[in-house]
């Protein structure tokens, strides 16, 4: 290969991977807009604030320490060799060319795309505690959840550690991402306790409308837009002919699940409810997305969609079964990341995938629900215990814009 090739490939996969992540970190947007369109009137000013921050302490938690302990080496698998500092270096002229094609895009490039998946994992989170949590106790479990406890379990797989070793297979982050923030997510709604209204006495469970349905669709379409990138940027490349078809075949997958899946969720609560639930549809999208992105690339497109679809009826029977143990998740990212997490990891086994085993899947399932559930548990205990988590019964009955941030999303409306 000539040396100007290789520089014109290397140019190539570098603004590729570049591209891609800026549509997942286009994907901080979608979170946002779903998350305030599924709140109350009254609760939005702080889910927007707890979205922008959290972004941000995801890129400087993770430029600090996050991406040195995923990415800096793991002799025995199990720990870090490097804990702190800034390892993104990029490559000369000279080592690209010397490599022959080998190295095909840029360090800072690298860290970027990896950077926008920790903010996602975290924006997971910020859903499920919305109107009822403390603004500073949510953001400084982000700095513990960005910094360190995604970072770890990230290692293990995607730095070359122990869970890697034993076959676990996670193309784009079913495991890694999504069920890292929804383990984090239980953990803390556990511990937090259900909105001041949701559950009766005899175990009724009262809905609580979302404000504003057409910002929560808005919300879905940019998700499902930025997860072309989620899933189409984990190929790493796309300079060659091999590449270039699974790319495109990632991006048909991709598209295809979440089509299926929002339809079966849509049917599924005609079903059930004997109505067409706009919310269902929504997480039904997004459960579709969930389920694929451990395995985009080895489906046909029509089994795709049966993977997508799955997912959708799975995330609607999810949501029904948190309400009845009364895990009061506002916007249903529990079940759309966590459960429909699980189903796309172990889907993969199906999926023709030569490297998938049953004990591989479920070894890493079991170990990121545990280290993520357990260091996010003591990690929120010592917030309550130090600070509290959550806000006080009158200032949630006035709505948490007021008491944390001092500011009204719709100040034209009343409450």
């Amino acid at each position: 290969m000539s040396p100007e090739l290789i520089e014109v490939k290397y140019a190539l996969d570098t603004f590729y991977f570049l591209i891609c992540g800026v549509l997942v970190m286009w994907m901080a947007a979608g979170f946002t807009m779903l998350e305030s369109g599924l709140v109350r009137t009254k609760s939005t000013t702080e889910i927007l604030t707890k979205n922008v921050a959290l972004y941000s302490i995801a890129c400087v938690m993770y430029l600090v320490m996050g991406y040195a302990i995923m990415y800096g080496g793991s002799t025995g698998g199990y720990l870090p060799d490097v804990w702190f500092g800034n390892i993104i270096s990029n490559s000369s002229a000279e080592e690209v060319i010397a490599s022959n094609g080998d190295t095909y895009y840029s360090g800072a490039s690298d860290f970027f795309f990896q950077v926008v998946f920790v903010a996602t994992a975290m924006s997971i989170v910020s859903g499920a505690v919305a109107e009822r949590m403390k603004l500073w106790s949510f953001l400084l479990f982000a700095i513990i959840l960005t910094g360190f406890i995604y970072p770890m379990q990230g290692m293990w797989k995607w730095g070359g550690g122990f869970l890697d070793a034993a076959g676990f297979q996670d193309f784009a982050g079913s495991g890694v991402v999504h069920l890292c923030g929804a383990t984090a997510a239980i953990a803390g709604v556990i511990l937090l306790g259900a909105r001041k209204g949701k559950y009766t006495a005899d175990g009724k469970v009262n809905a609580i409308p979302g404000s504003n349905l057409p910002l929560a669709a808005i919300g879905m379409f940019i998700l499902w837009m930025g997860w072309f990138g989620f899933n189409g940027g984990s190929e790493l490349k796309v300079s060659d002919v091999g590449e270039a078809n699974a790319v495109a075949d990632i991006f048909v997958n991709t598209n295809a699940a979440a089509a299926a899946g929002l339809l079966a969720a849509l049917v599924t609560s005609q079903l059930l409810f004997n109505k067409a639930d706009l919310t269902m549809a929504i997480n039904g999208a997004l459960a579709g997305l969930v389920a694929i992105t451990a395995e985009p690339l080895a489906w046909t497109a029509g089994y795709a969609s049966i993977i997508g679809a799955i997912g959708g009826v799975l995330v609607v029977f999810s949501i029904l079964a948190m309400d009845k143990i009364k895990i009061d998740d506002p916007v249903g990212a529990i079940s759309v990341h966590g459960v429909v997490g699980i189903w796309g990891l172990l889907a993969v086994c199906l999926s023709g995938n030569e490297d998938a085993t049953l004990m591989g899947q479920l070894t890493g399932i079991v170990v990121i629900l545990a280290w993520t559930f357990v260091t996010s548990m003591i990690a929120w205990f010592i917030i309550k215990s130090v600070i509290g988590i959550r806000v006080t019964e009158q200032a949630e009955t006035d709505g948490v814009d007021a008491s944390e941030c001092g500011l009204a999303a719709y100040p034209e409306f009343t409450k």
